[in-house]
């Protein structure tokens, strides 16, 4: 079977050298596999996903040199796929319905930890992982505030998931390490949809790389504990499992990774500064 590879960057800001890092080692185990690349725009935010940032993000990765397939995957056009998708998931009594705020959340977790004197749960993330309050709340509730129009998430339960699909001995293929146990308990009852967006990345990322046929998942290792989550939904959804190569993190001279957030410099200014895609090659390391 010929390799599939994919790049997929978020258009909420403009690509910095992390971003380059990735799509350049994408390509080279494309071309060092005689295998396909793929780009996929994971625009599912629609808010702050703008069409100049799609364009930036095009003409920042031609200027590097970069080739992929057409037509490119624009997440934003298969919200009807998703939504599909989550609907199944409610009828299987997977998901529920979340009207808990961060701010109640928080609050939630600050009351038990002043009660307990211990420290709550967190996630592989680092944030405090969701008390499950409104995993019984009752479906006549539920349908009042749903009525009234008020915000909510679409939560995995996850219990009811592991249980549902007997997934003992949840793994996956980490390539040069062999199996990975994979641990999904630990992230709790992620979030699969909004009332406003049908998906997660969550949701979105694992039905795309099996709609697109992608074999070989080439990320950073900031997703290296997400793919726990990744595994149960490709088992419950009996999606394909790809392989997985986690590649290291550029960093800035503080040791932060890089990031948007963090206003990391973006590769449109280093052009404007002189830079050219061979200088930014040899920066990162990759021929």
């Amino acid at each position: 079977m010929q390799p599939v590879f994919r790049f997929a960057p978020s258009p909420n800001g403009y690509l910095h050298l992390g971003h380059a890092y990735s799509a350049l080692v994408n390509q080279r185990h494309a071309r060092e596999t005689d295998g396909r690349l793929l780009l996929r725009i994971e625009d599912i935010d629609v808010v702050r996903c703008r069409p100049e940032l799609v364009e930036a993000c095009l003409e920042d990765l031609h200027w590097l040199g970069l080739t992929w397939e057409e037509p490119v995957l624009r997440q934003s056009t298969h919200f009807p796929r998703y939504r599909a998708v989550l609907e199944t998931l409610k009828e299987r009594r997977l998901l529920y319905p979340c009207f808990c705020s961060r701010k109640d959340i928080v609050a939630h977790v600050a009351t038990e930890e002043a009660r307990t004197g211990a420290a709550w749960p967190r996630d592989p993330d680092g944030t405090p992982r969701y008390p499950g309050t409104c995993r019984s709340r009752p479906a006549a509730e539920i349908a009042k505030k749903v009525a009234a129009g008020e915000a909510f998430a679409l939560r995995l339960d996850m219990g009811a998931a592991l249980s549902a699909s007997g997934m003992r001995g949840l793994s996956w293929r980490e390539v040069g390490a062999g199996r990975v146990v994979a641990d999904p308990a630990l992230w709790g009852d992620v979030v699969l949809g909004r009332k406003e967006t049908p998906t997660s990345y969550h949701l979105a990322v694992v039905l795309d790389d099996a709609l697109q046929g992608v074999t070989d998942v080439v990320r950073g290792m900031d997703l290296y504990a997400a793919t726990a989550v990744h595994r149960v939904l490709q088992t419950l959804l009996g999606l394909p499992e790809p392989r997985y190569r986690h590649h290291t993190l550029i960093r800035d001279p503080t040791g932060q990774k890089l990031a948007k957030s963090r206003a990391s410099t973006p590769l449109r200014q280093l052009r404007a500064e002189g830079w050219s895609a061979a200088d930014v090659r040899r920066a990162l390391g990759v021929d």
